[in-house]
């Protein structure tokens, strides 16, 4: 996906982002592709999910597979 083809994108922040700004920006996009970016640098670049990679991501996380101890 072009960088063009993201104009239109909502982005998303999290309700839990710190006060800092030190977060990520979540866009969903039409066929069901994710694009997410540093909310401090949004020029800096997107990385591009596919329904499937996204969907592995977020199982990961809600399975603690994340989680630094």
């Amino acid at each position: 996906m072009s960088r063009s083809d993201l104009s239109n994108a909502t982005w998303r922040k999290s309700s839990l982002s710190g006060s800092d700004h030190n977060c990520v920006e979540v866009a969903f996009l039409n066929g069901g592709a994710v694009a997410v970016r540093n909310s401090n640098h949004p020029d800096a670049g997107t990385a591009m999910f596919t329904p499937a990679e996204w969907a592995a991501f977020i199982g990961g996380v809600k399975n603690h597979e994340f989680d630094s101890y």
